[in-house]
């Protein structure tokens, strides 16, 4: 094997080889044959109609479920569970409505090793940390709150927040901005492409909305109906840093029209 070969094995950090995933043990896949390698640092959008498998290949990424046929290894090792090192965010930011801010952000770290051992110990320490991570996504002055003080916008960052506590390797969003309305959404993209280039974790996008893949992701990866099967990769022409007034540019919108036109050869098949 030559180095460069060596480097760019080394580089990997999620890799699924022809990974195939029926919920029932039949013939029947949500997903099939997905094959898909990630550089460390890299952020991926997977984009598709409704019900083609994004949120199996979440589940599958995490070690939530594990694959019918193939492989995936996550950071060098396969995965043969749940990741430690993972940061999950959704749709819903699902906080506990009897904590404050500052409470459900910890939440992370009462209940995953290795911080959970020590957390009261060092729980002036971790909250720091959280209140850091607060002012970072416009929260300050927010910890004391309770859920139902927050607007939707900012239990989203909270959630955001919740996710990256435990400083993981990858962060996942599964629909994380689809509830918001657009103005509050693209907000929330600047604050997540800002903590991405801050600190370059890798981070698995699912959504519907093919103009946060072409701001957000360096790869869009779309996906057929199901059984998923991945269709179409496109490397992101567009350069960084990004800001919002690239969306209304030529070239922004010519790469959502050829994801659109990728989505739509997959409805009509």
């Amino acid at each position: 094997m030559t180095s460069s070969n060596t480097e760019a094995e080394t580089d990997t950090f999620v890799d699924f080889r022809r990974v195939f995933l029926s919920y029932d043990g039949s013939d029947e896949f949500a997903v099939e044959d997905i094959s898909l390698q990630t550089r460390q640092g890299e952020f991926i959008s997977i984009v598709g109609p409704s019900g083609c498998g994004k949120s199996t290949f979440m589940k599958l990424a995490t070690g939530l479920k594990r694959p019918t046929r193939g492989s995936i290894a996550i950071a060098g090792a396969d995965v043969t569970g749940p990741l430690k090192f993972v940061g999950m965010a959704f749709q819903a930011p699902t906080l506990l409505p009897w904590r404050t801010t500052l409470d459900n952000v910890l939440l992370p770290l009462e209940i995953v090793e290795p911080y959970r051992s020590d957390f009261k110990k060092n729980k002036a320490q971790y909250a720091e940390r959280a209140l850091k991570l607060l002012k970072t996504v416009g929260l300050d002055g927010y910890a004391d709150k309770f859920p139902w003080e927050l607007s939707g916008g900012m239990q989203q960052r909270a959630s955001i927040c919740r996710a990256l506590i435990h400083e993981p390797k990858m962060l996942l969003l599964d629909e994380p901005f689809g509830a918001l309305d657009a103005f509050t959404r693209e907000e929330l993209w600047c604050v997540l492409r800002d903590l991405w280039t801050e600190r370059k974790f890798n981070v698995i996008l699912v959504t519907h909305d093919l103009r946060e893949a072409a701001f957000l992701a360096d790869t869009i990866y779309v996906m057929s109906k199901r059984p998923g099967r991945i269709v179409a990769r496109k490397e992101n022409p567009l350069p960084r840093p990004r800001e919002l007034e690239l969306t209304y540019t030529d070239p922004f919108n010519a790469l959502v029209h050829e994801l659109r036109e990728h989505i739509g050869r997959v409805r009509n098949t």
